[in-house]
């Protein structure tokens, strides 16, 4: 990652008068607060988590603040597991010893927000220079980053979002147009189905529809499309339903079980995706799938296009949207940086959640292709140069995110309560429906239970 890291020089552009009046002093409710010397800097911590990519970005991001903040230090506390690092940070709270900053699970966030565990930044929002200027995130973070009363208690460390990685090759040889992001682009369920088929073969060549075709032998699966709550968002918001509405879980409306059915039949109805336990069987990743030509087609998160992308797989490779429905459709998301209710340096913590938000420290991650920009600037042409990178990001990656991503990329807020509600009740029934049982014989019993737990959480 290190040959994709923005320079001192370039942060310094970026960021110019701001960056002066932050290593000075910052307006806070009306306060002028001076940072403090380096000779009695204070310290802070800042917990996460995340692979070498991350660990290797975090440092770069501390060694540059460090530089433009004298007055700050800080202390980097990595996890390389998120589940690990949430269960972690739980503890923490109860025992009161949480860092002074740290990434915030999305799932996690408006839960802690209404146990009060987070600070609240929206008064150093508005004074900020940078921050505070109109339009300076994309609409879609504001949606989800402040609460009902409009009060901001983290900052989205970017965008993700799902959209269908290919093998160019497998569709060459089949004769099949890929997928791409225009409107003209986007396909169907039924042509997206029918061209799953087409890609899909056994052994002795049979398609899914042919005479004779062995669902237990299929040697090139059409497309994987996993079985968790954000490609299952896409899917029910794609077909004019929503995950999460008026704060409850909502994937019982009739519109909501027909996407997630349309899923599962993938599997078992129309033999072209994968179950989870053949893949396990293979002991492949769908990277590893898409790179031998065993999977012609990967529903896969944005951040997926760093490990799986032209430069490091063998076949050609190419993106597109995820089919529509209803309307086109997919879920945008990600974890949070906040500064932590009990922190002892809310000043100098504020300081260091302010530069997480800096076209610097996210242009870092969108260079390797694990991030997409929640900055607006960083979605105009201009902002792509800064950022799209030849070799990572296929040809229509701009389109993908400054035209369909403003366009058909949707927010949601995940309501207090959620990961207790999830992790009793919906996981246990999508793994229910993975393992093929049909999603109106699971899904009404499990939302009705995981919303009473959701609802005691909001009393």
């Amino acid at each position: 990652m290190a040959g994709n890291n923005v320079s001192r020089r370039d942060f310094l552009k970026v960021m110019g008068a701001s960056a002066a009046f932050a290593a000075s002093m910052t307006q806070l409710g009306g306060k002028l607060f001076a940072l403090p010397s380096q000779q009695d800097a204070v310290g802070i911590s800042f917990g996460g988590w995340g692979g070498v990519a991350e660990d290797e970005g975090v440092r770069a991001a501390i060694e540059v603040f460090q530089t433009e903040m004298p007055g700050i230090t800080v202390e980097w506390q990595h996890t390389p597991d998120a589940g690990e690092y949430n269960r972690v940070l739980l503890t923490n709270f109860a025992a009161g010893t949480t860092p002074d900053t740290s990434f915030i699970i999305a799932d996690g966030y408006e839960t802690y927000v209404s146990q009060g565990l987070l600070l609240d930044i929206t008064d150093r929002i508005t004074a900020d220079p940078l921050l505070g200027a109109p339009d300076y995130f994309l609409p879609q973070e504001a949606a989800r980053c402040a609460d009902n009363d409009g009060r901001w208690h983290g900052i989205g460390s970017c965008w993700v979002a799902h959209h269908i990685y290919y093998n160019a090759q497998l569709f060459e040889e089949a004769g099949i147009t890929p997928p791409g992001f225009a409107e003209d682009e986007i396909w169907d369920w039924d042509t997206f189905v029918a061209n799953a088929k087409a890609l899909t073969k056994d052994s002795a060549g049979r398609h899914p529809d042919d005479e004779g075709f062995d669902s237990e032998d299929i040697q090139q699966w059409g497309v994987d499309w996993p079985l968790w709550w954000m490609p299952i968002a896409a899917a029910v918001h794609s077909n004019g339903g929503a995950y999460f509405a008026d704060g409850r879980i909502a994937i019982d409306s009739p519109e909501a079980i027909e996407a997630i059915t349309r899923l599962y039949e993938l599997i078992y109805v129309h033999h072209v995706a994968p179950r989870s336990a053949s893949m396990a069987d293979l002991g492949m990743t769908n990277t590893q799938m898409i790179d031998t030509g065993r999977l012609a087609m990967a529903v896969d998160g944005s951040w997926a296009l760093s490990w799986m992308n032209p430069s490091l797989v063998s076949v050609p490779m190419g993106t597109g949207a995820l089919p529509k429905m209803v309307q086109p459709a997919t879920v945008m998301q990600a974890h949070f940086h906040s500064a932590l209710a009990n922190t002892q340096h809310p000043e100098e913590a504020w300081q260091w959640v302010r530069f997480l938000s800096t076209p610097f420290y996210q242009t870092q991650f969108l260079k390797i292709g694990l991030w997409l920009p929640s900055q607006t600037a960083l979605t105009t042409p201009e902002g792509l140069d800064t950022w799209i990178t030849e070799g990572i990001h296929p040809e229509n990656y701009r389109q993908f995110v400054s035209e369909y991503l403003p366009t058909y990329g949707v927010a949601v807020r995940i309501p207090p309560g959620y990961i207790e509600a999830a992790a009793n009740f919906i996981d246990p029934a999508v793994q229910a429906i993975a393992g093929g049982t049909p999603p109106a014989d699971v899904l009404p019993e499990a939302v009705r239970q995981a919303n009473d737990v959701i609802a005691m959480a909001n009393l």
